[in-house]
């Protein structure tokens, strides 16, 4: 089978010759060794090999934004007068939005030149007030086009070697990151009116688009992300079902009107919620981490939602990191175990997430390399 072939057939719930193993966001397509942007990590010679081996040997998985065109969204970016200052090895971005001539809400963030994240050094809502203020501002109105060039492009890239993902946050992944995760637990759980309202008006932004690219570009895997805000111990499972189901469900239903395959992310804890999660007729669920990080055993999942779901995980990006070799193969091979033991749709392969750091280490590499040997010629 080819590599697309292979995925496809896997979201379809056909046979494959083996199952998909996906480096999750690194695909050797959106990593680019010759951009010499001082914030770009991959310029860095140590990841050359892990993008190559990434084009050349994974299913690859590739995204691409439905609504917004980074996979971190910036919430606040239509509505804010925004400024951003390079000082040294640090990016500054700060926006200001001014709620009345006496009252400014402001929110920073900061990246590092040798680390592929953005950090939020302050979160634009801190008190309920801030809340009520934000929620009587304008609303902002849907983006009225879909990028179908970039996924098209993207496609025509990968050939027969992958798939594009669509991606897209849910209202509850808009709504939380406007906060500290302390304010944003007491307010969900104190001021469930008032945070409906949130909810609300994010799924007001969101669903135009989601429907609009649903639409015109059907058929294709999408990945809904932000649902773990609510799972335990952040907040109850009824909350769960409140935040998310209500809000994601049309979400799912758009996604499956056109053909195409829903996939929920949720770190964490699952155990409590994946009734909740199946109650939604969604296709997929990733990262489905092991203990200590989640709270449930891959094969406990592919045993009860397994017939209904693809499922992607569980590789713990930590142990790749970290994990001498031949330590971190008895992972892989217990994950591929578990993600096929009983009857079911579909598994793939796939790291919880990748590593961010300038310097990829050979440990690294090395487990990225074993994956691959395992998935061709051990399983």
């Amino acid at each position: 089978m080819t590599r697309r072939e292979r995925l496809m057939a896997t979201l379809k719930g056909e046979p494959v010759d083996r199952p998909p193993v996906s480096f999750y966001e690194i695909n050797g397509l959106d990593e680019d060794p010759h951009d010499q942007d001082p914030f770009n990590i991959y310029n860095h010679p140590s990841w050359q090999p892990l993008i190559e081996l990434a084009r050349e040997k994974s299913d690859r998985i590739v995204m691409r934004g439905a609504v917004f065109n980074s996979v971190q969204p910036d919430p606040v970016a239509d509505l804010a007068d925004s400024e951003t200052t390079v000082c040294g090895d640090r990016s500054f971005t700060i926006h200001r939005i001014r709620i009345d001539p006496h009252r400014v809400l402001t929110m920073q963030t900061r990246k590092d030149k040798d680390v592929n994240t953005i950090w939020t050094t302050e979160h634009l809502l801190k008190t309920k007030e801030d809340l009520e203020a934000f929620l009587e501002l304008p609303p902002v109105r849907p983006h009225d086009r879909v990028d179908k060039n970039s996924v098209l492009k993207a496609e025509a890239e990968l050939g027969d070697s992958g798939i594009v993902m669509m991606d897209t946050p849910d209202p509850l992944c808009l709504a939380a990151s406007l906060f500290d995760l302390g304010t944003f637990t007491i307010l969900a759980l104190t001021e469930q009116k008032l945070f409906h309202r949130l909810l609300e008006r994010f799924a007001e932004f969101l669903y135009p688009t989601i429907q609009k690219a649903a639409r015109e570009l059907p058929g294709r895997l999408w990945r809904i992300y932000g649902p773990e805000y609510a799972s335990p111990p952040y907040l109850p499972p009824d909350l769960f079902r409140d935040y998310v189901c209500r809000y994601d469900q049309p979400i799912v239903d758009m996604i499956k009107q056109h053909g195409g395959y829903a996939r929920i992310h949720s770190h964490g804890n699952l155990n409590a919620i994946l009734d909740h999660i199946a109650a939604m007729n969604v296709d997929g669920l990733d990262p489905i981490e092991p203990p200590p990080q989640g709270d449930v055993q891959l094969d406990y999942v592919r045993r009860h939602y397994g017939k209904e779901w693809v499922l992607f995980g569980n590789l713990q990006i930590s142990d790749i990191e970290n994990l001498p070799t031949p330590q971190f193969a008895t992972q892989v091979s217990q994950a591929l175990e578990q993600g096929t033991r009983y009857p079911g749709r579909g598994f793939v392969l796939m790291p919880t997430a990748c590593p961010y750091g300038r310097i990829l280490e050979p440990l690294t590499l090395d487990n990225y390399i074993k994956m691959i040997d395992i998935i061709e010629t051990g399983f």
